[in-house]
């Protein structure tokens, strides 16, 4: 079997549990308090939303938004490590914040896996600049040892960072270093669509039924009765102090 072979099974194996059923399950067991309680509700009152069943919507979308960005990250690091244990017999590493290793030409690479290239924030990046360091540690001196933060898509036009002394690898060339193909990144593109349809059917039946049970919720704890949107009862429940804070 080739590389691209045993990537495209990998896909059309996993991209039904790994994605599409976590993505459904996400709907399940879903409350609207816990929504409401996790997005900003001035952001949505600035943009001037004035009926249940639209801010519910935006609600939900963004909520689910965020969850789908978490599932499918963890679905490209298991193609990731799959694909580098099928090209140079990577591995899930179990050194804390290392994601795989491998060795290609003698060089020992500590791979941190991100979606994309704009994934974290100063004290994130040290973190993990911490973690290669550590990784380092542990592999020895003797060892000749890479550190890379591998971006799943994007693109990076520096990728040496003297800063942490590591390489930041983002989309093709990513790929590229882990399967050893500089066309895979656009070879496994295709195959992420297996089932999408149906699934995506599924999904949308799921997200209308949410959205109707929703807005018959809010409707009736946080609008007046004209069906005006009760923004001060909204604000209470995200924001309300359990206690009082006194200077």
């Amino acid at each position: 079997m080739s590389l691209i072979d045993s990537a495209r099974q990998y896909v059309h194996e996993r991209i039904a549990p790994d994605f599409h059923d976590k993505r459904l399950a996400s709907l399940e067991g879903l409350r609207l308090a816990v929504v409401l309680k996790r997005k900003n509700p001035y952001l949505f009152k600035a943009k001037a939303i004035t009926s249940a069943p639209d801010l519910v919507k935006q609600l939900l979308s963004a909520h689910l938004s965020s969850q789908e960005e978490t599932i499918f990250g963890a679905f490209l690091e298991g193609l990731a490590i799959h694909i580098c244990s099928f090209a140079y017999s990577g591995q899930k590493s179990t050194t804390e914040g290392i994601d795989l290793e491998f060795v290609r030409d003698g060089v020992r690479y500590m791979v941190s896996i991100k979606s994309g290239p704009n994934w974290g924030n100063s004290s994130q990046i040290l973190k993990m600049v911490q973690n290669f360091d550590r990784a380092r540690r542990i592999a020895g001196s003797r060892a000749h040892v890479v550190a890379v933060n591998g971006c799943c898509y994007g693109a990076d036009a520096a990728p040496h960072k003297a800063t942490g002394n590591y390489l930041k690898l983002c989309g093709q060339d990513f790929w590229h270093l882990i399967s050893g193909s500089p066309l895979l990144y656009q070879q496994i593109i295709e195959p992420l669509g297996h089932e999408a349809r149906q699934r995506n059917d599924a999904f949308d039946e799921a997200f209308g039924r949410l959205h109707t049970r929703f807005t018959a919720e809010f409707t009736q704890n946080f609008c007046r009765e004209d069906a005006s949107i009760d923004w001060d009862k909204l604000v209470a429940l995200n924001s309300k102090a359990k206690s009082l804070w006194q200077p």
